[in-house]
């Protein structure tokens, strides 16, 4: 089973209208959206939801007020500050540490397994979609990432799938590692700006370090060409291939309006060098 991501060192690029034109582009495939911060695949694949499942990471602190007779042990120990004057706990402040409950005589606080977001198996017109949504401010989201790629792998073997392809988060952190651990094939996408540059470097560190075969894809080249000939310098140094080049067309936007592919419609440039470049990408790894 081959598992092709889609990253990027910055948000913004484009990767996840590249991906969804993969999406449409790829035969026997499963897709996987693993930017679960901020997930926004589903806006244009329109998943159907199959199956929902919580997803739990980490604890919460529940007080027992019957059982507090306010000696304030719980306060004086808690380096967070977390624990009000009225000795309730500010949810916000609290790290779920356990020096409290470990300190309290009346057993009056317990830790609890907290649900911090939702893993989803859905249906596309493209094909089967593992995705998940993190809560807000909630940690983890690497484990979560980790549980979106098993369900994604678990959903081919059970459909006889032989492609995972998977929409990566954006930068370089915990949750990109999650995503390209393991994987194939990564397909970096940057822009001819600065930080484009900057970024793409970063993120071709990080596959190295993975050891993971890396092709770059520049969008909206024709933005700045210039910029564009140092990122293909960039590349020929570095010896990675550059797997397409995407111009800028006003059509992309109108069909994310739309919430469409461009391959959508076939007769825009964008179309076709997004298809071709899928023909190296496919033939890659």
């Amino acid at each position: 089973m081959k598992q092709i991501v889609i990253i990027s060192g910055k948000g913004g690029t484009g990767k996840t209208v590249i991906t969804a034109s993969f999406a449409t582009l790829a035969k026997n495939k499963v897709i996987a959206d693993c930017d679960v911060d901020a997930p926004n695949l589903h806006l244009i694949l329109k998943p159907e939801v199959l199956k929902s499942y919580p997803f739990q990471s980490g604890f919460d602190i529940v007080k027992d007020d019957s059982k507090c007779n306010f000696c304030r042990e719980c306060q004086k120990v808690c380096r967070f500050d977390a624990i009000r004057d009225d000795l309730s706990i500010d949810p916000v402040a609290c790290e779920a540490c356990g020096v409290c409950v470990e300190v309290c005589p009346q057993k009056a606080l317990k830790l609890v397994p907290k649900v911090s977001g939702t893993t989803y198996l859905s249906r596309t017109k493209y094909g089967p979609f593992s995705h998940a949504k993190l809560g807000i401010a909630e940690e983890n989201s690497g484990k979560l990432v980790s549980e979106v790629r098993k369900n994604a792998v678990n959903m081919a073997e059970e459909e006889n799938k032989d492609l995972i392809i998977i929409d990566g988060p954006p930068g370089i952190g915990c949750p990109v590692i999650a995503s390209v651990t393991g994987a194939n094939l990564a397909l970096i996408v940057t822009e001819p700006t600065l930080s484009g540059i900057w970024d793409l470097e970063r993120a071709l560190e990080l596959t190295r370090h993975f050891q993971i075969r890396t092709l770059v894809c520049i969008n909206k080249y024709d933005l700045n060409l210039k910029n564009s000939q140092n990122i293909e310098k960039f590349c020929k140094e570095s010896r990675i291939e550059i797997a397409g080049r995407i111009s800028f067309n006003p059509q992309v936007t109108k069909a994310m309006v739309q919430g469409k592919t461009i391959m959508e419609y076939p007769e825009s440039p964008p179309a076709r060098e997004v298809e071709e470049m899928w023909e190296k990408v496919r033939g890659t790894g």
